[in-house]
């Protein structure tokens, strides 16, 4: 922690220079920074504070032998026991991106308008999920399913961490239940995948889109979205050359607007390739062979013969299903993110 004191405080002064302003996108990472550090500082500093303050309670409470003086040490080391939850939590986002925003891209499977409607109950529980936590939700794109359900949706979670917590949620999401749209009332499975990606600022420069690099191509909408999106060439496609990532955004009215989004998800994508190619390094230096999360089933919802949600990573189940598919997804999350830790030590 003495180095990060010391960072922050180098910061701090920074921000009291004159030509502070003169470069806005610097000054705002700067701030970004101060803001990410006294996050990572000030809980450290409370709880120093509170161990120093128990521990002149202790102290006092045996020379005077005082009941009072007891009590107020134990609340005390109460107080603490929590504060250390959160920063042993807190710990679990040290990863590079964590502390960004999350793009969330939901994929059906195979099985049209079953797997298409498992795939809107998916948006529907990460939108709900994200209220809880007090994040905003942005529709990047969204291309509904013939008959019920979406074939696609693409969301911007902003907010502190949002990445951190989501990108436990990546890979494929099974559902077993009786189906609404079977007529002979039959069980049905359904799949569908989740990938989660970091948000990229404009003007990262770990991330930068070179105009020769990239092809961008304009078609007309398909799909609901109104007489204006449907008769126009707004839909918009972007093939990142040197990769061969291809990012289409269909969703807003604005050719524009839509070329922005697709960009923005783009940058994530990038930024998650260039990810994964230097752990696939590491790997490779360490001589590891490790088991390709994406794709693979993460997690089952079944809402009959029982009602059960079992994540199958790390074996938590939680019967209330219901209360899950309303966003409350916390335990599930934060038993993932606790292995991981622990694998990665």
């Amino acid at each position: 922690m003495p180095g990060k004191k010391t960072e922050l405080k180098k910061l701090e002064v920074q921000t009291n220079h004159p030509d502070f302003w003169s470069n806005p996108k610097q000054a705002q990472d700067t701030i970004k920074k101060i803001n990410q550090l006294r996050d990572e500082v000030e809980p450290l500093e409370a709880l120093a504070q509170k161990l120093d303050e128990l521990e002149i309670l202790i102290e006092l409470a045996g020379e005077e032998n005082d009941e009072q003086l007891w009590e107020e040490a134990e609340a005390t080391a109460g107080e603490i026991k929590e504060k250390l939850k959160t920063v042993e939590f807190n710990l679990l986002f040290r990863e590079k991106y964590d502390h960004h925003s999350a793009i969330i891209a939901i994929h059906p499977g195979a099985g049209g308008t079953e797997s298409q409607d498992w795939a809107s109950m998916l948006l529907r529980m990460y939108t709900r999920w994200a209220e809880r936590k007090n994040y905003r939700v942005e529709v990047l794109d969204l291309l509904p399913g013939d008959e019920a359900g979406i074939k696609s949706a693409t969301l911007l979670i902003k907010g502190k961490n949002a990445y951190g917590f989501l990108k436990a949620e990546r890979g494929v999401h099974r559902l077993v239940r009786i189906s609404p749209f079977d007529a002979a009332g039959r069980r049905h499975t359904s799949f569908a995948s989740l990938d989660v990606l970091p948000e990229i600022e404009e003007g990262d420069q770990e991330i930068e889109l070179k105009p020769e690099e990239i092809k961008i191509d304009t078609f007309r909408a398909s799909g609901a979205g109104g007489q204006h999106v449907n008769t126009t060439d707004s839909a918009v496609r972007i093939t990142h050359l040197p990769t061969g990532i291809v990012v289409t955004c269909q969703n807003e009215r604005s050719q524009h607007a839509n070329r922005e989004r697709a960009l923005k998800i783009l940058r994530a994508r990038l930024a998650d390739l260039y990810q994964q190619q230097q752990a696939a390094e590491l790997d490779s230096l360490r001589g590891e062979q490790k088991e390709i999360a994406w794709g693979s089933q993460i997690r089952s919802y079944i809402f009959h013969p029982y009602t059960l949600v079992k994540d199958h990573r790390t074996a938590v189940e939680m019967g209330n299903i219901n209360a899950v598919m309303d966003g409350e997804l916390d335990e599930l999350m934060e038993a993932y993110l606790r292995q991981a830790a622990g694998k990665s030590k």
